[in-house]
């Protein structure tokens, strides 16, 4: 197993792929619609724009750092020069010279779009590698655990709405979270291909540890997924939405897939939190704002992470053991494994139960019920330690967190 960091990212390629070029080619027209804006005087339009480019911008960056060092000095520049724009847009409205103001401002701005130019002309040099297969970039993005992130996510937004949300604001909502976990597996396909080349059958054939995609591909793809959901959530729902998506995206891939997860049996423990991020997303974009309610749905979530993940790792043990992942089942064997699933089972249903009083009686009627049948599936796999109840229990676990968040969604809609 490749374990230096710097073995675990793609090394630098002479030409830029199709995917960080479609990127570039997007920034320059992000911030060319900036100045045109900003010349216009369009006022609330173009801010939002702004938001569209900024990430777009810091997206060439990462890339060209990681993996196109020839492009760095351009795509900083540009970068920089966008960020002094905004700063100066902002002063704007203190200036006693107004119209000398907004010059500099559309100056400057125009001048992020020269260096962004320069990027993209640089990103089209040589011939690019091909796209790979779009079955393979769906792949990348892991749609079965996405549709489940995206249903917590809607939970909360009906939650947050305490009804039903408005159809145009949950489908914009839906679709930049689906672009940040898209992004965000993409990127752990990358980091994690050495272990996936090592863990059998499950994970052997994944695009980038197969080949059929390359890390550099990956990588691109990741950040453009990544930035654009950010540019979505920022321009047409909220700031806050889109940096909770962020945070999540990036607790994922760094703290969890690139720390936690090589380094301690607790990595899923602590790293739960990148996946209990979709409900605060949900909230967030349905109210502006965070409250208790979003903060139960969250914890919901990261108490259910472990003892779902960790039904996993006893059906798969020998594959983690072989790549050397020190998950539980491995480090600490079965037997203690399966009594901390049981432990953490308990904890997390006595807590939902209890924030039913926030969550509503229909929701805390189906904790009740759905928790039940997870304690006893977690006592039956402690008596029983085999495979097969270990698959009964993390597939009960998809459904139960699944049709518990149905029912926070509909407490509000029914009763």
């Amino acid at each position: 197993m490749q374990s230096a960091a710097s073995e675990r990212v793609p090394s630098a390629a002479a030409t830029p792929g199709a995917v960080f070029r479609l990127t570039a080619f997007s920034s320059a027209v992000a911030v060319a619609l900036v100045v045109v804006s900003a010349a216009v005087e369009l006022g609330t339009a173009h801010w939002s724009l702004a938001l569209v480019a900024l990430p777009l911008l810091v997206a060439n960056v990462v890339v060209a750092r990681i993996a196109y060092p020839a492009l760095l000095r351009r795509t900083l520049a540009a970068l920089l020069a966008l960020l002094v724009a905004i700063a100066l847009g902002g002063a704007v409205a203190w200036s006693d010279d107004a119209a000398w103001s907004v010059a500099l401002h559309v100056g400057v701005a125009s001048a992020a779009l020269g260096l962004t130019l320069l990027v993209a002309i640089g990103a089209f040099r040589g011939a690019a590698a091909p796209f790979a297969a779009a079955r393979d970039y769906l792949t990348l993005t892991k749609p079965r655990i996405m549709t489940l992130l995206l249903l917590t996510g809607a939970g909360g937004m009906f939650v947050g709405a305490q009804g039903v949300p408005p159809l145009g604001l949950f489908a914009i909502t839906m679709l930049g979270l689906a672009l940040a976990c898209g992004g965000a597996s993409a990127l752990n396909h990358l980091l994690d291909r050495d272990i996936d080349a090592l863990m059998g059958s499950r994970t052997e054939a994944r695009p980038v540890a197969s080949g059929r995609v390359t890390p550099e591909q990956a990588l691109e793809f990741g950040i453009l997924l990544s930035a654009v959901s950010f540019a979505l959530l920022a321009s047409a729902v909220n700031v806050l939405t889109a940096v909770l998506a962020l945070v999540g995206n990036l607790f994922y891939v760094l703290v969890y897939t690139r720390w936690l997860k090589r380094s301690t049996p607790q990595n899923i423990v602590i790293g739960g939190a990148a996946g209990a991020v979709p409900p605060l997303v949900g909230y967030a974009a349905a109210t502006g704002s965070l409250a208790l309610p979003a903060l139960w749905l969250f914890l919901i979530v990261f108490l259910w992470t472990p003892p779902h993940f960790w039904a996993l790792a006893l059906m798969i043990k020998n594959a983690y053991a072989a790549a050397g992942v020190p998950m539980l089942p491995v480090v600490r064997g079965d037997r203690e494994t399966a009594r901390q699933i049981v432990l953490y089972s308990i904890a997390m249903v006595v807590f939902t139960v209890l924030v039913g009083y926030w969550l509503g009686p229909l929701y805390t009627a189906a904790a009740v019920v759905l928790g039940a049948g997870f304690v006893a599936l977690a006592v039956l796999l402690r008596r029983d330690l085999s495979r097969a109840r270990a698959r009964v229990l993390f597939h009960y676990s998809l459904l139960y967190l699944a049709l518990l968040f149905v029912a926070a969604a509909l407490d509000p809609v029914l009763l």
